[in-house]
């Protein structure tokens, strides 16, 4: 991995509990000054966002301590992994700017070497092939007050085991027949350590060796045994996997085997949607979402789509930080993190959802008047852009009001509102179609008054955006908002019953600036008083834009919750 940057040593210096480890390791030279840590994705879905979480504090770690980082397929279970989740995975982490450089490894890599290392356990008499079925190993299993009950097989000879064992890998069994067990302790107070299943049979093709093998090793018999092929020195993983440290451990034990260490942190929980890899297909197959990418879904592909950046998600995970306690974190800090990113560098751009025709009936029919726009005013380097002003114009059905509120500074009639950029107008007519709805307003503006070189000394309160009705290209916009209704939906009985119905908004008729005709997929935007948006990289068509909101400018669920 290459020297950190001065600006990533900096970086560095934000200390957590992992670390601080990682620290005084270094110091007592515990791993004679390496640091190698991993993400070890299972392949049975798309990556979410508490993943991403993983993948940066991983990374992370190995780039401030110049060690190395390991992509690692914990691929063990071939009937629910797909090449497809594979390589999202890959184009996830790659997203997300972290480097492996040559380290992708896979579970499947060293599936011989397991099938050995079993061997050699089964020759220690720590290992024994079972006869019980899965309910049977449950019941057999006891509880969290009750001590488990030896399997009938577990004293079978050692010559025995190796027999049916190899019998197995060769396909001689069915399904679920068989099973390798590890003999430990069925009074363990520690479920873990009561007997777990090493090896099941599963005649299944897989996704890399084909049908090569029959039998495959459980994550827990393989994930401990990956990492010490691969001389990790930091293991680490979420809190559920404290328990299974010490069956790692015995595990490693057993062989003589390297050590990593394992750390645990809380994984990230957030509010108003679901995490789990299993809610999420039941959303994805039932038809709930538009796919694992759905902009709704918190999965990186997901939120990449909606228009969320590799700089926000990096930001997010700074600022909530590692803990070793579980706490449900608040999605608002997650769209904090966008808007701050964006803000600094999108383009800005006008576009009206909802539009309403304004004819400026002291300009001549046909007018047209170049005007200059800001394109991002946090950063000037971004420059102006040139917009055509013009006697028709649309501005957002909202922004008039015949009969306004106190405190409404847009558009009323008789009253007067400044167009962005450039003139003061006064609604002087209002027309209405045969049901009485407002279909255009005719106006007149203030010659002095343009933005920037006017002599008017006249003030009003509001400024509202425009588009040229003559030039303005009409585009679709999907307005995305949370997923769920209530915090915790996971714990719900029936969670599905609580789905945002507002979660997606189609406006078929939305008008935006001409410049945005030459909009690229990855580009984002912000619509002026309305938004952050990107161009949808997948129901995008030339001729065709469709437009994702990819955030509000503000909070709009402070007030929703308060009340």
């Amino acid at each position: 991995m290459a020297e950190n940057t001065p600006e990533e040593k900096n970086e560095s210096k934000k200390s957590n509990f992992i670390r601080e480890i990682i620290d005084e390791d270094l110091k007592t030279s515990k791993w004679e000054g390496r640091v190698h840590t991993r993400f070890p994705p299972e392949p049975n879905g798309y990556l979410h966002i508490g993943h991403a979480k993983s993948i940066m504090l991983n990374y992370g770690i190995a780039r401030d301590y110049n060690g190395k980082f390991n992509l690692r397929f914990d691929d063990t279970n071939p009937e629910k992994e797909e090449q497809e989740y594979v390589d999202s995975i890959i184009a996830d982490v790659k997203w997300l700017g972290a480097e492996y450089e040559d380290r992708l490894f896979f579970a499947s890599d060293y599936f011989q070497q397991m099938y050995d290392y079993a061997v050699d356990l089964i020759k220690k008499g720590a290992a024994y092939v079972c006869d019980l079925k899965a309910d049977e190993i449950r019941e057999y299993r006891g509880t969290l007050t009750a001590p488990g009950k030896e399997s009938p097989y577990r004293n079978r000879t050692i010559e025995e085991n190796l027999d049916l064992f190899e019998r197995m890998k060769k396909g001689e069994f069915d399904n679920g027949e068989k099973v390798l067990r590890a003999k430990i302790d069925m009074a363990s107070p520690n479920l873990n350590l009561r007997d777990p299943i090493m090896y099941r049979i599963v005649h299944a093709e897989h996704h890399r060796t084909g049908n090569v093998w029959c039998i495959y090793p459980t994550y827990d018999w393989a994930h401990g045994i990956e990492d010490s092929i691969e001389g990790i020195t930091h293991s680490i993983c979420t809190l559920e996997f404290e328990n299974h440290r010490p069956l790692y451990d015995w595990y490693l034990d057993q062989l003589g085997a390297y050590h990593p260490q394992q750390i645990e942190f809380a994984r990230l929980n957030l509010n108003y949607t679901v995490m789990s890899k299993r809610k999420l297909l039941q959303l994805v197959q039932e038809g709930k979402v538009d796919g694992w990418d759905d902009p709704r879904m918190p999965t990186i592909s997901g939120l990449r789509r909606r228009g969320y950046t590799p700089e926000a998600i990096r930001n997010f995970a700074e600022i909530i930080g590692v803990a070793k306690r579980d706490a449900m974190t608040d999605i608002a800090l997650l769209e904090y993190a966008v808007r701050e990113d964006l803000n600094k560098h999108t383009l800005r751009a006008m576009a009206v959802l909802k539009p309403l025709k304004i004819v400026i009936t002291d300009f001549p029919d046909g007018y047209e008047e170049e005007i200059e726009a800001v394109n991002n005013p946090e950063d000037p380097s971004a420059g102006t852009r040139k917009l055509i002003f013009g006697n028709e114009l649309y501005i957002e059905e909202a922004d008039f009001m015949e009969n306004p509120p106190k405190g409404f500074h847009r558009l009323v009639p008789g009253g007067e509102v400044r167009l962005r950029y450039g003139y003061i107008i006064k609604c002087e007519e209002v027309i209405k179609d045969e049901s009485g709805n407002v279909v255009e307003l005719r106006c007149t503006h203030d010659p002095d008054s343009r933005s920037g070189t006017g002599t008017s000394k006249k003030k009003v309160k509001g400024t509202i955006h425009w588009v040229n009705a003559k030039l303005a290209v009409r585009v679709e916009a999907r307005l995305y908002d949370r997923l769920f209704m209530v915090e915790d939906p996971a714990t719900e009985e029936n969670w599905l019953e609580h789905l945002n119905p507002d979660s997606l908004v189609i406006v078929s008729n939305a008008l935006v600036e001409p410049s945005l005709a030459d909009a690229k997929s990855g580009m984002n935007y912000q619509f002026e008083r309305t938004g952050y948006f990107c161009l949808d990289s997948k129901n995008s068509k030339p001729g065709a834009l469709v437009f994702n909101r990819t955030v509000t400018l503000k909070d709009s669920w402070a007030k929703s919750i308060k009340n």
